[in-house]
């Protein structure tokens, strides 16, 4: 086989008032596997994209020389069918394929019978019949640990469950060129391990990987590392002499307290409750799937908690329940707000106090308002702004944006903007409103160091000037807020 297998020269892509590549040149050697870093907004998963086909050029070529060795017969071969990307966002359908599953619809029994389970939905994977099938469905089962969710449905699945799933669909196309967008986030830390060595067992089947990631978690089998800055590659060298901490500085962060008092005036007056949540004894099934067994949980109002666990614990649903969203909350003895489930409330009677904020929400939520109508809906507890504006709120939508560095994107439209800022607009949605409970699932997925620490310093900010109570969950132990201060932690559904 050649040995280089593509090559992108003088690339140039456009998106909406943003120059994003200007004749970006990026060559892939067979048998090398590179780590594509930098700064949020840097253009890495919109790298992966154009590599992948998904994304057209306004300029430039990319040229795949490893069809030279395939089209022997001067058949017109598509190159995408050796090419598999696992993104960021997953497009699961209904089983008739005629729409897209919805948020809630993971925590609805009946509803939730409307979507494949895992084995079907590897089933459908295309496979590359120019290629030998070493990945097998079986093997890709196995290799992502989804023999036990074989028989589960996909919108059921857990952030880091849904992750592997994607990334075994990606095997099972059997590619010369697998690209991944960060591929470790959203995993904890025993899964994270395993994944390290599962690259090295698919860079030993003949893919070559080329991957989004942080400049701080680099798996073993990287050999290359390029460094994007501004849609221009800054840097492009082996792994063994880049130096992660040249560009995974924490710069100072200036948190803008005068602002966020402000903000959030009026929090501790507008919130008097004896109890946040008290639930007893709290028992969440599906067939014969246990998913919590026997939790108990109080909160009072201003504490901090974090909530810990492997992916598959059952974080989701016991958020679930706080939430409004999961229907076996009226079956369990659950009190939110001093107010008995079942007694009368309805669900927004339960959303209008809590801000909220998930990697599953980030994957349903609408993109096509601008960011500011998208922050001014958390006023409404709905998936985007579908009332006229309110001057007020949109200003105060405004501010918050400036409070979380996001300012600049307030006119584009959510969708076109980079993920990492999506996701602090969801993290503002979640906040406009001072609701009493803060639920921060996973916020800090897909930011970089910059903007996880200037969050982290926000939300302590928050907490220190606003009697705010607040769950926090994530899988890495410097993500969570000096504010915490209690623990919760769930294994296999039981609290240990």
């Amino acid at each position: 086989m050649k040995s280089t297998l593509l090559s992108a020269s003088n690339v140039n892509v456009r998106f909406p008032g943003n120059q994003l590549f200007n004749s970006l040149n990026f060559q892939l050697q067979n048998n090398k596997h590179w780590a594509i870093t930098g700064k949020s907004g840097a253009g890495k998963s919109i790298l992966l994209q154009v590599l992948a086909g998904n994304i057209g050029l306004n300029g430039g070529s990319i040229e795949y020389h490893f069809l030279e060795n395939i089209n022997k017969e001067g058949q017109p071969v598509n190159p995408q069918q050796f090419i598999a990307f696992a993104g960021s966002k997953h497009h699961f359908k209904n089983l008739s394929n005629t729409a897209d599953l919805y948020y809630q619809q993971r925590f609805n029994s009946s509803d939730s019978e409307d979507a494949l389970v895992v084995r079907d939905y590897l089933q459908m994977v295309k496979i590359n019949r120019h290629k030998p099938s070493y990945w097998t469905i079986d093997k890709a089962i196995d290799a992502l640990n989804l023999t036990h969710l074989a028989d589960k449905q996909i919108i059921k699945l857990s952030n880091g469950e849904t992750k592997r799933l994607m990334i075994a669909a990606a095997l099972i196309k059997n590619p010369l060129i697998l690209l991944l967008d960060n591929p470790m986030t959203g995993l904890d830390v025993n899964t994270r391990a395993y994944f390290n060595k599962l690259f090295i067992d698919i860079a030993a089947s003949g893919i070559n990987i080329i991957m989004a990631t942080s400049p701080r978690e680099l798996p073993d089998v990287i050999t290359d590392v390029v460094v994007l800055e501004n849609g221009e590659i800054k840097t492009s060298s082996d792994k063994a002499t880049f130096i992660a901490e040249d560009y995974a500085t924490e710069p100072e962060i200036t948190i803008d307290t005068d602002a966020l008092t402000k903000l959030t005036a009026g929090n501790a007056a507008a919130h008097t409750y004896s109890k946040i949540v008290d639930m007893r004894n709290v028992h969440i099934q599906y067939g014969d799937k246990v998913i919590l067994d026997g939790i108990n949980w109080q909160i009072n109002p201003g504490e901090r908690w974090a909530l810990l666990g492997p992916n598959g614990a059952g974080k989701s649903t016991l958020l679930s329940l706080i939430n409004g969203d999961n229907p076996q909350a009226y079956a369990n003895d659950i009190v939110l707000f001093d107010r008995k489930r079942g007694s009368g409330e309805s669900i927004w009677d339960i959303k209008s106090k809590i801000g909220f904020v998930s990697p599953e929400l980030y994957q349903y939520f609408p993109t096509d308002n601008s960011c500011l109508q998208v922050i001014e809906s958390g006023y409404y507890d709905t998936l985007g702004l579908f009332r006229p504006s309110v001057k007020s709120r949109a200003d105060l939508a405004l501010e918050w944006m400036k409070a979380l560095e996001i300012d600049k994107y307030a006119r584009h439209l959510l969708k076109n903007i980079p993920a990492s800022a999506q996701r602090l607009c969801l993290l503002a949605r979640a906040l406009i409103k001072n609701p009493a409970l803060l639920i921060f699932d996973e916020p800090c997925q897909g930011l970089d160091d910059h903007q996880q620490q200037h969050f982290k310093a926000v939300t302590d900010a928050v907490c220190r000037i606003s009697n705010v109570t607040l769950i926090y969950v994530t899988h890495y132990q410097h993500e969570i807020p000096d504010s915490v201060s209690k623990v919760l932690k769930l294994e296999k559904g039981k609290t240990i």
